[in-house]
């Protein structure tokens, strides 16, 4: 088995699964860019629009039974006591389905693009209204957009709900519109992190005058009240946009209404600094936690070669040199090494809810990192003592579930003829089946890619 499937199948996708190994080997390129398709989730889950019907139809339950309370008893009424759980139910369901998904998946690469770009615009699940919209942004606004332009990617994003909810900009009017001369204010929150985080990256030279600039652009970016205004999701509020020109780093936008910040967001998206900015996470993402110049600026020039075309720059990304270095650099996140084990295993996932458990109990839950930056994607932020105990533990779980498997055999599965001669020895020479499949998921050559 040569290394390159071997890479293929590890480093740009989720590990291999039975067979895999066999399918890259004969192309490992090939093999990667046939995986360029587009995802899909499970449909009977429910999407924004229905959850937020659901969530205003949970607020009205709740404001009828504080009335009662007063009138009657101590005690809510049964109906409302029934709905209350449904956002962490749908949290839970949606989370799930992810993750079973790239389990079962036969275009991982695919879903490790999606993981990435959902870190990169990491909402934060707290509270009933984010619990349950955080899982719908990545469905709903990036999945669509995996092989296409970032900047379509990017407006969705500031577009949904979960975005606007999560960093305050559907309370955010511009100070010169109906609702600012009555004393609503603007909130720079999501310009600030669309600036820093999501386009130029933090000291690419922008100002606090283009923080504000560019929350005006977007001022009036709302969520629908169903009670009030009679539909659901995004809601542009004329009457919270701050009229008049805007100017982003030293460009004009003459737009008006919600034009104007689409026009912003477009503009951002095609600045070399963006290209530079995410072209070097996704550089680290996959390749090392350091990754060379060379290989980041290659990707930046497709950036902007292309119009932001995200499948253009992974097609960069699998032809470049640094990408199939023989060195595994990077070091598995707790969410890589549960799927990779899940695959490599082929464990069944009879109770998908369990996997948010298990997530949770290995320090990632979904949609729970602690800032907009997101989790960390370095080695530094999973690789402790106290976490590798932690994995062990899950590791020894695990295996009482497989306790049939010949390890010998599934080494050839998992790395070819590529193991180190360390971890075959070490694992060969365990005392019980058992320990060796212990060894092999915390051996170096499974927990790196």
């Amino acid at each position: 088995m040569s290394l390159s499937a071997v890479i293929a199948v590890n480093r740009f996708g989720y590990g291999a699964k039975a067979g895999e190994l066999e399918q890259a080997k004969q192309d490992p390129k090939s093999f990667l860019i046939n995986q360029l398709q587009p995802i899909s989730f499970n449909q009977d889950l429910p999407n924004s629009h229905q959850l937020l019907r659901q969530l205003a139809q949970y607020h009205q339950e709740k404001k009828q039974a504080k009335k009662l309370r007063k009138k009657t008893s101590n005690q809510a009424p049964l109906s409302f006591k029934k709905i209350m759980p449904f956002f962490r139910a749908s949290y839970t369901e949606l989370c799930a389905d992810s993750i079973h998904q790239t389990i079962s998946s036969s275009n991982s690469m695919m879903w490790r693009l999606l993981d990435f770009f959902s870190n990169h615009f990491s909402v934060s699940a707290q509270g009933p209204m984010m619990t349950t919209l955080a899982p719908t942004l990545e469905r709903e606004a990036i999945a669509p957009y995996l092989l296409g332009s970032f900047s379509d990617m990017l407006v969705a994003v500031v577009h949904h709900p979960a975005m606007l909810k999560y960093l305050n900009n559907e309370q955010s009017f511009g100070p010169n519109s109906k609702a600012g001369k009555k004393g609503k204010g603007l909130n720079e929150n999501l310009a600030r992190e669309i600036l820093e985080l999501h386009t130029l990256g933090v000291n690419s030279g922008y100002t606090q005058e283009d923080v504000i600039e560019l929350a005006k652009g977007i001022s009036g970016w709302s969520i629908a009240k169903p009670s009030i205004d009679d539909k659901n999701g995004f809601y542009y509020r004329k009457r919270g946009h701050e009229p008049g020109l805007r100017r982003l780093l030293n460009k004009i936008y003459t737009e008006k209404g919600e034009a104007q910040g689409i026009a912003m967001l477009r503009s951002l998206a095609m600045e070399p600094k963006t290209a530079e900015h995410v072209c070097y996470k996704l550089a680290r993402h996959f390749i090392a936690d350091e990754p060379s110049r060379v290989l980041v600026k290659r990707l930046s020039e497709r950036w902007l070669a292309t119009q932001g075309n995200l499948q253009q720059v992974v097609l960069s990304l699998i032809d470049s040199p640094e990408s199939w270095a023989p060195i595994s650099q990077k070091f598995k996140s707790p969410r890589e090494h549960l799927i990779s084990t899940y695959r490599g295993l082929s464990l069944s996932v009879n109770k998908p809810r369990k996997l948010i458990s298990m997530l949770t109990t290995l320090g990632q839950q979904p949609f729970k990192a602690n800032s907009p930056k997101g989790y960390g994607d370095n080695e530094l932020s999973w690789n402790g003592a106290n976490a590798l105990l932690v994995r062990i533990d899950w590791s020894v779980n695990v295996v009482h579930r497989k306790r049939n498997i010949e390890v010998k055999l599934l080494i050839p599965q998992l790395f070819g003829q590529q193991i180190s001669e360390r971890s075959y020895l070490e694992i060969s020479r365990a005392e019980s089946r058992e320990n060796a499949l212990v060894l092999l998921l915390m051996s170096r050559d499974f927990l790196r890619r």
